[in-house]
């Protein structure tokens, strides 16, 4: 007997994308097309096997599961793979504080289902070659010949890469151009912070920022959606602070660069994480590295926090936010 439910679920009339994950609340019953970012076939502590998702679309992700997976069910679910493009119908719970999927049907999207990629893609809101421009513009101005002639040789010869790549595989930044978003959001800040404290500088500040992530190109495995797949053999071994001094180190050899400065911007490199537990082996030892360092942070935890605000309604707190420390955030109703 085909039901209504069938025909919804299946059929490809009127699939346009209408809910998104920002959309969604509590309780809520949804029939809906959502792009796949992590998807396995697990095996419960009572030996029933589950499907372990996570779902996601241009204004986040959430993660889901579909308990009790019969042996009928199992060989189409381990066919899902990451970024594949899938139509689920759920109801949205909450588990620890965040909101869930609890898939009930599942099946890939089909040509007929006439879906826009754009609308699975998270992507920064300014047009990547206006920011690359900018990058290029504040490098060109820099004072320091060899600072200068470096900055350039950097972003001409990643350009390519740049105008898509996102500056992390999750969290702050993962999204098309989000490295060009995040790169440009710390050079105007960081131009404002140098007119303040007159005792940086600028131009130390302004290629520390331009060169600090540069070596997420070559840590992250993404693809030209601005997608990241994982992480390289390289960027898994040593990651972009070892990377990046590497990179840095060979160029400033190749270019004759004075040594101390070379190795100034190395360090900057090296300690802008500033904690062992997050990559840094060295904390700051001088100012520029210092604001490197909160230049970063700053923007991170900004993007973060109004990620997590826009999927929030006023009056209202936010999803448990991981990355700042599973804060519920609040959004004002009346300011």
């Amino acid at each position: 007997m085909i039901t209504e439910d069938y025909i919804l679920f299946e059929d490809g009339i009127e699939n346009m994308k209408e809910l998104y994950i920002k959309d969604l609340r509590k309780d809520q019953e949804v029939v809906e097309f959502f792009m796949v970012k992590a998807c396995a076939v697990k095996t419960g502590s009572n030996g029933k096997q589950y499907l372990d998702i996570t779902l996601g679309d241009k204004t986040g992700e959430l993660s889901g599961k579909k308990w009790d997976v019969s042996d009928g069910e199992y060989p189409a679910l381990i066919d899902i793979k990451e970024k594949e493009i899938v139509k689920v119908k759920a109801v949205i719970t909450e588990w620890a504080g965040q909101l869930q999927f609890r898939v009930q049907r599942i099946r890939k999207a089909n040509d007929q289902d006439g879906m826009v990629i754009g609308d699975f893609v998270k992507a920064a809101p300014e047009d990547p070659q206006e920011m690359y421009d900018y990058i290029f513009g504040v490098a060109s101005a820099l004072k320091d010949e060899e600072l200068r002639a470096l900055a350039l040789r950097v972003l001409t010869e990643n350009r390519e890469r740049l105008l898509y790549y996102p500056a992390a595989s999750r969290n702050h930044h993962a999204q098309l151009g989000g490295l060009l978003y995040h790169t440009k959001r710390m050079l105007m800040t960081g131009q404002r912070v140098c007119e303040v404290y007159t005792n940086l500088n600028p131009d130390l500040v302004l290629i520390g920022v331009i060169l600090h992530d540069m070596e997420k190109l070559n840590e992250i495995d993404a693809d030209v959606d601005g997608i990241a797949s994982g992480y390289s053999f390289e960027g898994q071994m040593l990651g972009h602070l070892i990377q990046g001094v590497k990179t840095v180190d060979r160029m400033a050899l190749e270019m004759g660069m004075d040594r101390e400065k070379a190795l100034m911007l190395e360090h900057m490199i090296l300690a802008h994480h500033y904690e062992p537990e997050f990559g840094s082996p060295k904390k700051p030892l001088f100012p520029e590295a210092e604001v490197l360092h909160y230049l970063d942070i700053l923007d991170a935890r900004m993007f973060d926090m109004q990620t997590a605000l826009e999927a929030t309604q006023p009056g209202e707190f936010s999803d448990r936010v991981w990355t700042l420390d599973n804060r519920k955030l609040y959004k004002p109703a009346n300011i």
